[in-house]
């Protein structure tokens, strides 16, 4: 573009240290919400790039194509909003939790606390909702048990983050891909190379270290609230378990991912109405606004009193605010300038997928929140993977490896802040017995220097 070739290697620079700043500025200092951060990120670089030559209209074409190829991402978010208030309202997740904690025994409390979580955050697509939910409780049983915190917190986040990294409900597993160019299917499919020998390792390390507390008892008080209080509230028919039975059927068979959501809503909604003594009107509200009947007991409530469209909202806003920022830096060239910039070190595929760990990981230690670094980190490095013949997988999984499961141990970062004021424990005490958040990255090393499951793609002219 005639306006793009104007734009020298300085104003470049100048656009995208002032945007770095303004993320830094709010994420660091002010503490401002991502999206809010993303967006006057992205107001800096269109005014610059406005400033220096580049015709608005030409920015605002990107930020409509940006925002249409990241327009599937932000229907899944409201169909998983959907498709989690359904599946509370008729009972589903709620059965869930009710056997996941009944199957608990001493011995094997570590493994099975790893598995609850797992199977929550898969099916409800949150890390955080599990630990803020299942995760608090079982720290509870766990301080009756006698297990210590510090294994107990690593069993609870490597859960976590198992689903939320693999599960189609999640935000950052949409996110990723959107801004790779990759499917989300393709995306979940790839990211199991790392996720799954990291996860099994992990499951290893619980039972080795758990069979030395198999003494304790699991009746502690608040254990038995949580189970009274899910059998008094629901009808927990086994049947319930349809719902993400036939939608993971759906999905790994390769069907659409929408209409495979849209057929778990629907199941959700026939249960709700035909176990759970309720209405129409009030399981179609906890579509829009999650499900809200309150049991009175404060712990169940806050695992089970979530989902809906609404609640879904704000990772939307990130999508959008996305495309605000990534637009206008495609627009002036500074993507261009960058990718050049990463191109003298990265000059082969081995070093382009190093690089791109190693860029995302600093991006990570830098700003805090993987949303925003996937935002910045994959419309930069997009063009390396084409011009060097790697399938785009590669890049979505490695904002995955080196943003969702290695974030934890950032402390000033999100997820760190988050799981350690949660769970009451410091992140030094979980960063060892947490394997799932750095060996994701050990075995995405092993992989790009042995050229293990490396996906290929045609390779472009230039990048």
């Amino acid at each position: 573009m005639e306006a793009k070739g104007r734009m020298t290697g300085a104003k470049a620079a100048v656009i995208l240290t002032a945007s770095t700043a303004i993320i830094l500025l709010g994420a660091l200092v002010i503490k401002s919400p991502t999206v809010v951060n993303l967006i006057a990120a992205g107001l800096t670089a269109i005014f610059l790039s406005m400033l220096w030559g580049i015709k608005w209209d030409d920015i605002q074409n990107d930020i409509l194509d940006m925002a249409r190829r990241m327009f599937p991402a932000i229907l899944i978010l409201i169909f998983v909003g959907m498709l989690v208030g359904s599946w509370i309202a008729s009972g589903t997740v709620p059965l869930m939790i009710y056997w996941g904690l009944r199957l608990l025994t001493p011995k094997f409390f570590l493994v099975i606390t790893c598995i609850i979580c797992s199977i929550m955050s898969v099916m409800t697509g949150t890390s955080w909702g599990t630990i803020g939910t299942v995760g608090v409780a079982l720290m509870g049983v766990a301080t009756g048990l006698g297990v210590p915190l510090s294994y107990t917190a690593g069993a609870v986040i490597v859960g976590a983050l198992f689903g939320d990294k693999l599960s189609p409900l999640s935000d950052t597993t949409v996110l990723a891909p959107a801004v790779s160019g990759v499917e989300v299917i393709d995306h979940i499919k790839y990211m199991l190379w790392t996720t799954v020998p990291s996860y099994a390792v992990s499951l290893i390390f619980f039972f080795v270290a758990g069979l030395k507390y198999g003494e304790g008892s699991i009746e502690t008080q608040d254990y038995e609230m949580i189970i009274h209080t899910l059998e008094d509230t629901f009808n927990l028919n086994p049947i319930l378990i349809l719902p993400p039975v036939v939608v993971l059927f759906m999905i790994f068979r390769q069907k659409p991912i929408l209409p495979s959501f849209g057929v778990g809503v629907i199941l959700g909604v026939a249960l709700a109405l035909i176990f759970q003594d309720t209405d129409l009107a009030t399981v179609l509200t906890a579509l829009n606004k999650g499900f809200a009947n309150s049991t009175g007991v404060e712990i169940v409530d806050t695992m089970i009193c979530r989902g809906g469209i609404s609640s879904m909202l704000s990772s939307v806003a990130v999508v959008i605010a996305a495309s605000i920022f990534g637009a206008p830096l495609k627009t002036s060239g500074v993507i261009d300038f960058a990718v050049e910039k990463i191109m003298k070190v990265a000059t082969g595929q081995k070093s382009v997928l190093f690089c791109s760990y190693l860029f995302h990981g600093l991006l990570i230690v830098i700003i805090g929140g993987y949303y925003t670094t996937f935002s910045i980190a994959g419309p930069v490095l997009q063009p390396l993977y084409d011009k060097y013949g790697l399938d785009k997988k590669n890049l979505s999984r490695c904002l995955e490896d080196s943003g969702t499961t290695f974030s934890p141990l950032i402390p000033w970062c999100s997820n760190g802040v988050y799981f350690t004021s949660t769970l009451g424990v410091a992140y030094a005490d979980y960063a060892l017995t947490s394997p799932i958040c750095w060996l994701c990255m050990v075995f995405a090393f092993i992989y790009i220097f042995t050229g293990f499951k490396i996906a290929q793609a045609p390779k472009q002219q230039e990048a």
